[in-house]
Order: structure tokens, then C-alpha cells, then sequence
């Protein structure tokens, strides 16, 4: 034969946490947030939504080591893809210290649905160019045709 107890609570079990229901945590609110180099952030003036910037941004992840490549496989159409497969490897925008930033970012219309933009990518006092074209889909999502560096034009049969 097993011999059971019945146990019957009437109150909630032993409290350790000494803010008690109602009282705020006493963790920030918020994460603390690191040091950003001088200079206007992504979000100045709601640039991040513009689709120069936002690929700029994703671009410069990329092609600094912060981010795969593949990260941009769905963003990408035609030869872009395999531009960033051959650049990226190298992250030709790594910079010694300071986190490269996109400083500005501006564009040219040739037509709609085609944006070629130019961005300055900045890292302390080194400047850095890149340009990229990108182009609206029929189902109106921006994505990024081709990629250039400093000048230079990476070819993907190359």
C-alpha cells in the first residue's frame, strides 16, 4: 500500500524576487548602446527607407565581413549575386578600428524602376566609393543588378 499526503496550498510558493507584483524591473528599459562613430546614423532623417540606402547598408555588411554573402541572395538579380560571391571573400571594405559607416548616399533615375546609386562609405578618415544598380521587379521589390567598388567593375564570368 503507497502512502499518499494531501498537500493543499493556500498561498502562492516562497517569493525570492523582492519587486513584487507591480514594481518595475530593475533592468534598463532599453540595451545599453555602444560608441557610433561621429556622423549621421542610418536612420538620419529616415534614410533607411529609401532603397539607395537600404541596400547600401546591406552592401557594406556584406562586403566588410559583418554579413554572409548569401545574406543577400534574395535581394540580388542577375550577375549582382555572383559579383558579391567573388568580392566578398576578401571583405574589400574591412577597415582596421572603426566600423565602416555609409556616410551619403545619392542616386541617378535613367528610368523609373531603375535606381544607379553611388555611396561613400567612410571609416574614420578613410573614404571608400561604391555603386550599385538596382531594379524594381514586376512585383515591386528593389533588387540589386550590379556592384562596383572603387571604380572597378567585377565581372562574374571573370
Amino acid at each position: 500500500m503507497h502512502h499518499t499526503s494531501a498537500r493543499t496550498r493556500t498561498k502562492p510558493g516562497d517569493r525570492h524576487d523582492s519587486r513584487g507584483p507591480g514594481r518595475a524591473s530593475r533592468r534598463p528599459a532599453t540595451p545599453p548602446v555602444a560608441p557610433v562613430a561621429p556622423g549621421p546614423g542610418p536612420a538620419v532623417g529616415g534614410r533607411s527607407r529609401l532603397p539607395r540606402y537600404w541596400f547600401a547598408e546591406r552592401l557594406l555588411s556584406v562586403l566588410s565581413g559583418h554579413r554572409p554573402v548569401h545574406w543577400m541572395l534574395g535581394h540580388t538579380i542577375g550577375d549582382a549575386y555572383e559579383q558579391l560571391v567573388r568580392l566578398a571573400p576578401g571583405a574589400p571594405l574591412r577597415t582596421n578600428g572603426l566600423r565602416p559607416a555609409v556616410r551619403h548616399c545619392d542616386e541617378y533615375v535613367p528610368r523609373p524602376g531603375v535606381i544607379e546609386a553611388f555611396a561613400r562609405i567612410a571609416a574614420g578618415e578613410q573614404v571608400r566609393a561604391m555603386a550599385f544598380r538596382l531594379e524594381q521587379g514586376p512585383d515591386l521589390r528593389w533588387r540589386c543588378a550590379a556592384v562596383e567598388l572603387g571604380g572597378e567593375r567585377v565581372t562574374a564570368g571573370v
